[in-house]
């Protein structure tokens, strides 16, 4: 079985990815004169989201997670909309690993009663 904590937290930084790529356009579009400055920050900050997906398969992974869900919220400062934004994806990134240690603990507790039986 996969494990459902990762594909939780993996789809939430694949979208949030796509988020980032989009804000970062807008950004360059608001920020002319920084505009090399802003496509290099946030390409990063997607690099970044990407890699992690990555890396999920230990717990730097997660915390890794954490710091970007910072970082995300942290790119309202650019384009204020993001405070927002990036706080919907803090929220969903804290409700899939939760929900995800949740449907974990669930299937091993099941596992376990089945051996027993």
């Amino acid at each position: 079985m996969r494990n459902p904590k990762r594909m939780l937290a993996a789809t939430t930084l694949v979208a949030e990815a796509m988020i980032v790529f989009f804000a970062t356009l807008v950004a360059s579009a608001l920020n002319r004169d920084q505009q090399t400055e802003v496509l290099v920050a946030g390409g990063v900050l997607l690099l970044l989201c990407l890699l992690c997906t990555g890396l999920l398969r230990s717990r730097a992974g997660y915390a890794l997670g954490w710091a970007l869900q910072v970082a995300i919220v942290a790119t309202g400062f650019v384009v204020p909309l993001m405070f927002a934004v990036g706080a919907v994806f803090a929220v969903l990134w804290g409700f899939a690993v939760y929900w995800g240690d949740r449907i974990e603990r669930e299937r091993a507790e099941v596992a376990r009663r089945t051996a027993e039986d």
